[in-house]
């Protein structure tokens, strides 16, 4: 009798804390869009007082000073050599290719366009981890993030008028070297903490950065303000190391493809920070829009990945 009903409250708690975790994972999954959501405009008030190259580069060696103190106070070994291909992946497209590639659509995109980019990164990222982890998520699960995505795109171009400029080159190529980041760092989160993943990463990018960051600064123009070492800092704690080790967190509990589809919601909010913060004009199209990626996230997180 003690046997059975050790069997029978057993799943009960089993379930309870796995949906623990899982509202655990959604909660980090989404502080780190929230984090991701200020990037264009701390970026925009960034260039305010530094060029493209130079902002790139000294955020990346802001945000990898961080990350290395961390790793030193906490005396955590290396990763394995199996690891470091991985990260050198998460490196190039998270921590420098696309902060570079949107930083430049930046200086002739307002945010509101180059917002089309997060719209169209939980797609991207849901295909790569499909080929890349071998997830299988549900029709269900692929009806709502297509629905999403095209509610996404037709929302952020309907802003910028229809019209593809250089800058959209740019943001097309963040959008893939971003999936492919985040498809690599989600994955290697399940081995190692996700602080860990973005820390080893942004380690492994200073070499670069830092030679880079003294070019730059000595080509380009520095004006400091309130409002461009407020971007900077930001960009470089916020966007580049706090946000990334929620948002991996998130992705390990949660899995890619959910984890993914709840950054739907980052362009509007992108948009909601435009206006208060660069004093953009909204348009009477966001609240349907809003509302149509709200149920699109809801369903995405019902489905069965």
């Amino acid at each position: 009798m003690r046997a059975q009903s050790s069997a029978t409250t057993a799943p009960p708690i089993a379930v309870t804390a796995h949906r623990g975790r899982a509202g655990l994972g959604t909660l980090q999954a989404a502080l780190g869009v929230v984090a991701f959501s200020l990037t264009f405009p701390a970026t925009a008030w960034g260039l305010e007082g530094f060029g493209p190259w130079s902002l790139v580069a000294v955020r990346s060696v802001l945000a990898a000073l961080i990350a290395g103190g961390c790793l030193l106070a906490l005396r955590v070994p290396p990763p394995g050599r199996r690891h470091w291909p991985g990260l050198a992946v998460v490196g190039a497209g998270v921590v420098l290719g696309f902060p570079m590639l949107t930083t430049l659509a930046l200086q002739t995109s307002t945010t509101a366009h180059a917002a089309v980019v997060v719209g169209l990164l939980p797609l991207t990222t849901a295909l790569l981890s499909a080929l890349r982890v071998g997830s299988r998520p549900s029709r269900a699960f692929w009806a709502a993030a297509l629905a999403g995505a095209a509610a996404v795109v037709a929302f952020t171009v309907q802003q910028s008028g229809g019209a593809l400029t250089t800058a959209d080159l740019y943001l097309f190529a963040a959008l893939l070297v971003c999936a492919a980041g985040y498809t690599e760092g989600g994955r290697l989160a399940r081995v190692m903490p996700g602080w860990q993943v973005i820390g080893w990463a942004l380690v492994l990018c200073l070499p670069l950065a830092v030679p880079v960051a003294a070019i730059a600064l000595t080509l380009e123009p520095v004006r400091l303000t309130a409002h461009s070492v407020t971007g900077l800092l930001w960009v470089a704690a916020g966007s580049q190391f706090l946000g990334l080790i929620v948002w991996y967190r998130g992705m390990a509990a949660i899995g890619i493809p959910k984890a993914s589809q709840l950054q739907l919601a980052q362009p509007l909010l992108t948009l909601v920070w435009s206006v208060l913060l660069l004093n953009e004009h909204l348009t009477v199209a966001a609240p349907l829009a809003a509302a149509a990626v709200l149920v699109c996230i809801a369903a995405t997180q019902r489905a069965r990945a």
